[in-house]
């Protein structure tokens, strides 16, 4: 439920597919992934992805928060055709995700070729009725956003 394992079961299930993995190790990826990706429950008996499921019964953002004026979204230039025609929208996730800050928002995109940067006006979208989540690992996530919110590199 929410999108949590049990820890033992996740541990044992790893143990009969061959690629064991221990408690120590779930642990210390919590504790030392460089995007938060995950985490504990309060007695660490079960774990969870912090956001990005993409499983439609797992929903565990409930609270709704004020975001900035702006945040930010990173890309690569092959979608911005579509974006500019259709805004961002989640695909299979969830959600669409957003960057509080540049820099993370081009460590996102670098995965997938050379950044785009986009500046969303989050502020401006807050104020029409749209609703964010903050992620228990700091990323700001909405359903969707529409072009006209959206500044492109040279807007």
């Amino acid at each position: 439920k929410n999108g949590w394992a049990i820890v033992e079961e996740l541990i044992n299930k790893s143990k009969k597919a061959g690629t064991f993995f221990s408690k120590e190790d779930l642990e210390l990826i919590v504790k030392t992934n460089d995007k938060q990706r995950f985490s504990f429950n309060e007695d660490k008996t079960k774990i969870r992805a912090s956001q990005g499921h993409s499983i439609p019964d797992v929903e565990i953002l409930t609270e709704t928060h004020t975001p900035p004026p702006f945040l930010y979204h990173g890309t690569v230039a092959k979608f911005i055709t579509s974006i500019k025609e259709t805004g961002l929208q989640k695909m299979n996730r969830q959600h669409v995700h957003l960057s509080l800050d540049k820099e993370t928002a081009i460590k996102v995109a670098s995965r997938r070729g050379k950044p785009v940067i986009l500046t969303i006006r989050t502020g401006e979208m807050y104020k029409d009725g749209y609703l964010f989540y903050l992620s228990e690992n700091e990323v700001w996530l909405t359903d969707n956003i529409p072009t006209h919110f959206i500044q492109f590199k040279n807007e």
